[in-house]
Formats: structure tokens, sequence, C-alpha cells
């Protein structure tokens, strides 16, 4: 029924009108054969977070979206206190503040090829990864309440990268407004050994190279030539981001018959900005997204100490970290004047255009890097925003590929024997704690990345810069 009611909109864009409870539009970026694909689950949830009061403007999915909990992952919702907008836990979701990070080393493809093998096994030794698995470093409650409150920040400080690394990370790498109180010491425990580790499912740790560049200026000024070498790390909060959304969203939830209005479901579980629940959550959403942060920075000393096992004085610039799950407060025009919005990405990354009070100055007059990850086999991009982002989608774009079926179609098709063999085939080293999981995660489990990319590009959202193909791929 949903899926008949859409009207095509801009090219590239259908929209969903208002029916039954919906309080806003929906309005979807896809191609024809993207949409065509959709399946009808992200409609109905598309659908049921417009129900939800105080939201400006159309709730939207990316090129990338597919069924999530609650919210459709790839979502991007704008809530306006002022008029009686909330926070829903379920539009950061569990893995909050999960995101990816690129390195840029001083190596090129015919450098790290040869010895792609050996760098595989020293970057699989130097960063712990996999299911409930516990890292190099255990916190006291002291570093934890630091962590918590000074994320990246807090790493460098502890020896763990450059000051330098901060310059190119969203907020300088630390979110403000964390609250560490509003984390529990069960959400604390899950964490106590985990700082600097990979985790599991889709995260991983990838060697890659630049394939083809799409502006020259803006990969010249990145460090982005033909062959250059690059690392991405995609890794999230871990199980203390998961403890803190199981256990905000079961508050609201306990709230939710005061709310005034019926939840049309309960993984939408959220609260009125400005009210005691809304705070909590968001004070320990922004600590969980400090745990994040601080995680990726560790990692990347791992990953710089393992390079230089194999390369000896091969030096890795951060270029960019970015989460891609989050509810942040941002200023945003509305009807022609500035206003203050809670803008919930799930699965969708702020892409800031060139010159944007936001952005990080080294990215000033270029716009806001966006990395858009594949899945072990196929490219992955690195996109910049653009100024015409702002009034299509508050500055939003994709996040990844986007999952084509479920996990559990995944492992029914593609076996781990089938996909290493086929990697292997095309020169990419894999390396992974748990090999059966290597179905759930086949390439072919995943969207088109180029229409993905294209149709984002296409749309305005945000620019193409670079193509980057693995070499070696970590996973959990």
């Amino acid at each position: 029924m949903q899926r008949r009611s859409l009207t095509r909109g801009e090219a590239l864009t259908w929209e969903l009108p208002p029916t039954g409870a919906m309080r806003v539009p929906a309005r979807i970026f896809a191609s024809p054969a993207m949409l065509e694909a959709l399946e009808d689950g992200v409609l109905t949830q598309l659908a049921n977070v417009a129900s939800l009061p105080g939201l400006v403007g159309p709730v939207l999915a990316m090129p990338d979206a597919h069924v999530g909990y609650g919210f459709p992952i790839g979502c991007v919702a704008a809530s306006d206190p002022g008029a009686g907008g909330l926070v829903s836990a379920g539009g950061v979701g569990f893995d909050i503040a999960c995101g990816v990070r690129v390195l840029v080393a001083d190596l090129d493809r015919q450098d790290v090829e040869p010895r792609r093998e050996a760098l595989a096994d020293a970057l699989f030794a130097a960063v712990p990864a996999g299911l409930g698995t516990g890292g190099r470093l255990r916190l006291s409650d002291k570093d934890m309440d630091g962590m918590l409150d000074g994320g990246a920040a807090w790493a460098v400080g502890r020896g763990f990268g450059e000051a330098a690394d901060l310059a190119g990370c969203e907020d300088g790498g630390r979110l403000a407004g964390a609250d560490p109180a509003m984390v529990s010491a069960r959400a604390r425990e899950r964490q106590r050994d985990a700082l600097g580790t990979l985790g599991s499912g889709n995260h991983y740790l990838e060697v890659q190279y630049v394939d083809a560049v799409g502006d020259a200026g803006k990969a010249d000024a990145l460090g982005l030539s033909p062959g250059r070498i690059a690392v991405a790390v995609h890794c999230g909060s871990r199980g203390l981001g998961h403890q803190v959304a199981t256990e905000h969203m079961a508050a609201m939830l306990a709230e939710a018959p005061r709310l005034g209005f019926p939840l049309p479901d309960r993984e939408l579980a959220c609260a009125p900005l400005g009210s005691d629940t809304a705070n909590r959550y968001l004070g320990a959403m922004r600590a969980a997204a400090n745990c994040a942060l601080a995680g990726r920075q560790v990692i990347t000393q791992f990953v710089r100490e393992a390079f230089g096992r194999i390369f000896p004085g091969a030096r890795l610039r951060l270029l960019t970290d970015v989460s891609h799950n989050l509810c942040r407060a941002e200023r945003h025009a509305v009807g022609g004047r500035q206003k203050t919005l809670y803008v919930h990405r799930k699965g969708a990354t702020r892409a800031l255009g060139p010159g944007h009070p936001d952005i990080a100055p080294r990215f000033s007059g270029i716009g806001q890097p966006v990395p858009v990850g594949g899945s072990m086999g196929t490219a992955s991009f690195l996109l910049t925003g653009t100024d015409a982002g702002e009034a299509l989608a508050f500055s939003s774009a994709c996040h990844g590929a986007g999952r084509a079926m479920s996990r559990k179609q995944a492992l029914k098709r593609f076996s781990a024997k089938s996909v290493l063999s086929e990697l292997a085939g095309r020169g990419i080293a894999i390396r992974a704690h748990d090999r059966r999981a290597l179905g759930e995660e086949a390439p072919g489990a995943y969207k088109d990345i180029d229409d993905v990319a294209q149709t984002v590009h296409a749309l305005g959202l945000a620019a193409i810069t670079a193509r980057l193909r693995p070499l070696a791929c970590i996973k959990g």
C-alpha cells in the first residue's frame, strides 16, 4: 500500500505523503533500481518515524537505507525542541557513534602489494577483534571517567597517537556535553578491557589504495593521489554503547504512556527534548560517542605500530574521523531563519559544506570528508560535503553500501570458503577471527556501492572525491 503511495519528486527523489498518523512526509533518495529493491519494511519504518511530533521537514532515507531497529538504517530526522520535539534512542541505535576513521600513508600500492600478506598478519596480530574480545588495555574507574568525557583527546593525552590527529576528527575528537555519570556500572564493565578493539559484524580494518579520483583539486588537497595507500577503521562504542542504548530505551518506554500519543512501534522509544529522561540519555549518548572516538584513536596507534614493523619509517596521518550514529544539536535554516534542531542520523553521516562554521578548519575550503565504506571485496568512497546538502538533507549523506539481504539470508547464500576464495582471486588478503561470519559480510550481501555513491553525488548531497579499493581486510 505504501509503495503504491510513493510519488516521484525531483530527480532520484521519491515522496511518501502523510497518511494515517504521519505528521510529515517521508523522502527517499534512490536510483530507480534501488527503489525497486527497497524493502517494504523501510517504508513502514519511515512512516512510523514521520508520526512523531515536533519534526521539521520530511523524514529522509539515504540511498543505502535498509530495515533497522525502530528507525531504518540510513535515516535522517530533525526534531525541533520548540515545537514539542523528541529524542529517540532508536534514532541513534545500539552502536552509538559507530563511524569510520581514514588514515593516509606515505606509501603507494606498488610499495604494499609485495608485502600485503605480511602486513595483514601484522595488523591481525596488533588490533584485537571479535565478539566479546578484550583488548590490550584495562581501564581504572578514573580512566573510564576521563575517557567518557575526553574521547580521542583523552587517548592522545595517554600516548595513543598525536595531537595533530585531533584536527581531522569531528568535534576535535571530543563530543561536548557528555555526562559520564549517566553511564551505568554495567555499561562501564562491558568496556573495561574493550577499548581499542575492533568488534565483529560489519566492523573492519581495511588497507586500501586510491583507485580513481573524482575531483582532482580536492583529492590533491587531501593527499589522495592515484595509488596512494589509505587505512579505514570502521567501529563504534562496543558493548558500552549497546548497554547505554538498552537501558535508556527502557527508561523511555517506561514513560511512553505519559507522552500523549501512542507509539507506533516500541522501538521508537523517545522522550521530550528538555525532559530529565532526554537529558540523561543525551549525556550518556555523548559519553558513549567519546568512547567510540577514543577507541578509534587507540586502534590508530596499533595500526601505526603494525605498519612500522613491516615498513620501517612509514608515516600514517589521520585524514578524517566521522560518526554515523548520533543525535546532534545543530543550527539549521527553517522558514528563512536559523533554529536549533536535534538531528538524528542513524546510518547517515554529517556532510558539512565548504566554509560551514562547524567544519574543521583544515576542510573549510573543501567540505567535510565523508567516508563511505564498502564490504571487503568492493570499493569504498571518500566524498566531500556540499553547500546544497544543507537544504536537501540537513547536511547529511550516506554512510556505506547498505545491506541488500539480512545476515540470515546471506549465510544461506554465501559460505566462508566461497567468500575467501573469491577475494583471494581478486588479490585481497582477508584475516578473520570468526570465519563462519564471513558469509554474513559477503560483498553480494550489500547494495552496489558505486550506485550508492553516484546517487549521492548526482543529488548534490556530497561529491565524489576518490574511490578506493581493498588490498587487505581484518574482520572480527
